[in-house]
């Protein structure tokens, strides 16, 4: 379906099993993705879950929303929305792991980056998940880059309200994940 649609953004394997991992230790969670995109995380997502857990996802764009409520049409715990994450979701949190990865929030300025980060935050129940990924790890970032800790990683690796730690998911590619207290 990526293909189809021309998506190239989808989860790499290792962030999958990370996820899967995640939701696995959950067996009666709420789980949640913001950013659907063609379905491949949510696909990963649904592998580690156990029947007692309930999964919705959310995708703002209209044809890529469609074609993967189809796909888990036959997943009654699992719920593929179409819209604004901001609108349609504070009404199922909180939830137990979410996988914050849609929206392109990462990449808008500071202040925007950290208000998004809040929100999401927000969604999370005591002793919930979050898990982002498609990061640049620092050893590859210019030398004329930001400096660390950028807005992103000072948020969520230095916020008082979190455990968190960022892993390599390969040496090009790494993820956060963050625990609410």
């Amino acid at each position: 379906m990526a293909e189809e649609l021309g998506f190239e953004r989808s989860s790499i394997r290792e962030v999958g099993r990370l996820l899967g991992a995640l939701v696995a230790s959950r067996p009666n969670g709420k789980l949640a993705e913001i950013g659907t995109g063609t379905g491949v995380g949510a696909a990963w997502v649904v592998s580690g879950m156990a029947s007692g857990a309930s999964f919705v996802t959310v995708e703002v764009d209209d044809d890529r929303a469609a074609v993967c409520a189809r796909l888990f049409a036959d997943s009654p715990n699992v719920r593929v929305l179409h819209g604004d994450w901001h609108k349609v979701l504070p009404p199922e949190a909180p939830f137990d792991v979410l996988f914050f990865d849609g929206g392109g929030w990462k990449r808008s300025p500071p202040a925007q980056m950290r208000a998004e980060s809040e929100r999401a935050l927000e969604l999370i129940a005591p002793g919930g998940v979050v898990a982002l990924d498609n990061l640049t790890p620092e050893h590859l970032w210019p030398a004329d880059g930001p400096r660390w800790p950028d807005a992103l990683r000072e948020f969520w690796l230095g916020n008082d309200a979190l455990v968190a730690t960022e892993v390599l998911t390969t040496p090009d590619s790494s993820a956060i994940v963050a625990v609410k207290r």
